[in-house]
């Protein structure tokens, strides 16, 4: 199935977050090891740390203090659509955690247990691209700074009606983890809110919105498709933008004349015209970059 697939780039010209790539990981980890993918975790990783509540998701097996994801439908939290167990025994997710066990293994990070400094180095190092450049990636961290210059290590994810997310300050010796059960809950921004109370400098800015000509709103109203994946419509509301996301109702506030955000949530929406003005793309910022391209 992972050969069938087409390239979407050629490999090194740049890069681009792939849960098949974390699938074919998890194949390669079954056929170098002869063990499954969770079950090596469990032995290397999650046994040695103490991370007694951290396993790969089961339907079958009773587990106390399970949480329920859910979704918003027609302004109604409703229960996450069933998935098949198939597709949750994965290595691009399919996981299990406590705050507390996070909390364990954030120490291990810390402390440079489990693997050599030098591999860690490398993990939190970006990856370097063919042209020389790199891309703000490591092996399974986005590497970034905040708008005051602190660096951080953050990722996120989202499934079956839940949203995490952890970020490490390594100079501010500080991480926070968020869970939700709800899916298109902005886990992000609360652990970077959070995070400002503990050290104010590394807070999100807090972004103001400006007025804008109606005809410029307009000119942005329409649907927007992101491959065969998924598409949003965006209209103009009176001095903003509106669009659902994850069955939720969208506020885009405009900060400038193509950008736009989502108020208590850092998620940011982008608006790209060609050399005539033409709308042609709408890019979302979730951290990961979406290119949405304008259908009509």
């Amino acid at each position: 199935m992972i050969a069938a697939q087409p390239f979407a780039f050629a490999p090194g010209e740049k890069w681009s977050y792939s849960n098949l790539g974390y699938v074919t990981l998890g194949i390669l980890i079954h056929k170098v090891s002869g063990e499954l993918w969770g079950d090596l975790l469990q032995q290397r990783v999650f046994a040695p740390l103490g991370m007694k509540h951290t396993r790969v998701i089961s339907e079958a097996d009773i587990i106390p203090n399970r949480a329920a994801g859910y979704v918003f439908k027609d302004g109604a939290l409703k229960n996450q659509q069933w998935v098949s167990p198939s597709v949750n025994n994965t290595a691009d997710g399919s996981l299990y955690f406590t705050v507390e066990d996070l909390a364990k293994w954030d120490e291990a990070l810390e402390t440079r247990k489990l693997i050599s400094r030098a591999s860690y180095e490398e993990m939190w190092t970006p990856v370097k691209l063919n042209n020389g450049t790199t891309a703000p990636y490591g092996f399974g961290w986005r590497i970034a700074k905040t708008d005051s210059g602190h660096g951080l290590l953050e990722h996120g994810g989202a499934w079956q009606g839940f949203a995490s997310y952890i970020v490490r300050y390594p100079e501010d010796r500080l991480t926070v983890a968020v869970l939700c059960n709800r899916a298109g809950a902005s886990a992000s921004y609360i652990a970077k809110r959070i995070a400002g109370f503990y050290v104010p400098s590394v807070a999100p800015r807090l972004r103001m919105a400006i007025k804008l000509d109606p005809a410029i709103l307009s000119s942005y109203a329409g649907e927007y498709r992101l491959e065969d994946r998924f598409s949003i419509k965006v209209s103009a509301a009176g001095d903003r933008l509106e669009t659902m996301w994850l069955g939720e109702k969208i506020v885009l506030l405009p900060e400038s004349e193509t950008d736009f955000f989502q108020e208590d949530s850092d998620r940011t929406f982008r608006f790209v015209k060609d050399a005539r003005g033409k709308v042609t793309s709408l890019v979302i910022s979730v951290p990961e970059e979406l290119v949405l391209r304008k259908v009509h």
